[in-house]
């Protein structure tokens, strides 16, 4: 080495520190970590945190659509491969993982994302993820942040899969749960709704990790696809599989940028969904049909699709929400709905219509949830088992109360956005079989949803109905119909 390239050393023949450089900011990447901890600390949910986020990032970052398409896949793709990725970290630290600062567990999470699920160079992804250390953690945890993802850097997902995860033969519930980033306890409640072997239940979950597409709704009457198709663009927008009001964005975009959904004459809404409206206005009822109800309406997707089938048929619908700031949401959904319709804040469990009031009602109950986890990633870790103990109690009595809403000889559309057995068909069996106690005759029954689904293949033997994302591409939403008989 010549004199020239040698560090200058100080006076004690000592060689100089270097100056301190101060962090760069990446705005992307600082962005992704303000919604995983908006998701951590206040229980939000990303897909309420980041587009808010995003909008600022516009005008004050100057974000372009590469931009927000990276900081909306580092935020979605940590929060679906977090449990896989705690696994990898855990191997890669001398403390159990509960002693990692939470935000400190973040940015190891995000460098973990971009290392083993995304194309970003390794050292791109290493000296991204520090910087991101230094301005929110200090230059000391940094300094862990480094070391930590050098580790993660020296196998990449498969690798570490093999490492971290036990084989099928041994645990086929938790080496499911590692593979594919889910609770082993969510693993085990989709495998007893689904049934069958390794491959139904692997697609399920791969399913589960997969971006869904963004589904509108032409709402019938005010709306139609060819209006949503072309203002998509043909390049970006695919029609429905299955309900002749959807259209799918395929190559994404934002929906709010279009007139119809701006106008209230569109909307977002995920197909399965709609085929639960529609199953509903599609079974037939004896006598007159004049007056329908839902009874869970909020945020207002299902019902405003419900009024406007409804208009159709001069048919007037009454929309409950018990939540008042949820039911200004169906307020704003059924806005300039096209035939008479009424939305009240009120608790369906003591409602405030009189028995027998309906020709059909549409009881979509609150739940786990376990069905949207395409959508909403962070509730897989966010659900306990426990807590459909307490939804239980809840599922049931909306269903009773909707059994008394209706006349004789009217439909209820019982529906849950989730698989998961002890919140669909076991409180349809329970609330069936306790309206037959004692000498009194059982006064419902069981009508088969299956010819009401628009031609949805593999439903099962019904007579309800489980969709699936990884068989029908929508979130799983559950449906039986049921008719009140005496």
């Amino acid at each position: 080495m010549s004199d020239q390239s040698r560090p200058p050393r100080s006076a004690a023949g000592q060689r100089q520190a270097k100056p301190y450089r101060r962090p760069k900011k990446d705005p992307v990447r600082m962005l992704a970590f303000e919604a995983l901890r908006a998701v951590d600390e206040r229980d939000a949910y990303a897909n309420l945190v980041l587009p808010p986020l995003l909008r600022k990032a516009r005008q004050t970052e100057g974000f372009e659509v590469r931009d927000a398409a990276l900081a909306t896949e580092l935020v979605y793709g940590t929060l679906r491969r977090q449990g896989t990725y705690d696994a990898v970290i855990k191997a890669c630290i001398d403390r159990p993982l509960r002693e990692v600062d939470p935000p400190v567990l973040d940015v190891l999470s995000l460098g973990a994302h971009q290392l083993l699920g995304t194309r970003i160079p390794t050292h791109a992804a290493v000296s991204a993820s520090v910087e991101l250390a230094r301005v929110v953690l200090g230059d000391g945890r940094a300094k862990f942040v480094n070391a930590v993802l050098r580790k993660i850097a020296a196998h990449d997902l498969d690798g570490w899969l093999e490492l971290v995860a036990p084989p099928y033969e041994e645990d086929a519930e938790e080496h499911l749960a590692v593979y594919h980033s889910h609770p082993r306890w969510v693993v085990s409640a989709l495998w007893d709704a689904l049934g069958g072997g390794r491959a139904g239940i692997e697609d399920l979950l791969e399913a589960d990790n997969e971006r869904p597409e963004v589904t509108l709704v032409a709402r019938p009457g005010r709306s139609t696809t060819e209006e949503l198709l072309a203002a998509v663009g043909e390049d970006s927008a695919l029609p429905g599989r299955w309900s002749p009001y959807a259209v799918r964005m395929a190559e994404g975009g934002e929906p709010g940028a279009l007139e119809a959904v701006r106008e209230g004459r569109a909307g977002v809404q995920d197909e399965g969904s709609q085929l639960v409206a529609m199953a509903l206005a599609a079974a037939p009822v004896e006598g007159r049909d004049e007056r329908w109800l839902d009874g869970c309406a909020g945020p207002g997707g299902k019902a405003a699709l419900l009024g406007a089938l409804a208009a159709q048929r001069g048919a007037f619908l009454l929309a409950s929400e018990k939540q008042p700031h949820r039911a200004r949401l169906v307020e704003r959904a059924l806005a300039g709905n096209p035939g008479p319709y009424q939305v009240i804040a009120a608790d369906g469990t003591r409602p405030p219509w009189r028995p027998g009031s309906f020709d059909r009602v549409l009881m979509d109950v609150p739940c786990s949830g376990l069905g949207a986890l395409r959508r909403r990633p962070e509730a897989r870790w966010r659900r306990r088992p426990e807590d459909l103990e307490g939804f239980a109690p809840l599922q049931r009595a909306l269903l009773r109360e909707a059994l008394s809403a209706v006349r004789v000889g009217g439909v209820v559309g019982y529906a849950t956005c989730s698989p998961h057995l002890a919140e669909t068909r076991v409180v349809v069996d329970d609330v069936l079989r306790g309206r037959g106690a004692g000498a009194s005759p059982v006064d419902a029954e069981l009508i088969d949803a299956r010819p009401y689904m628009a031609g949805v293949p593999a439903l099962g033997d019904g007579p309800d109905v489980q969709l699936w994302p990884h068989l029908h591409g929508t979130d799983a939403m559950y449906l039986a119909l049921i008719r009140r008989t005496g």
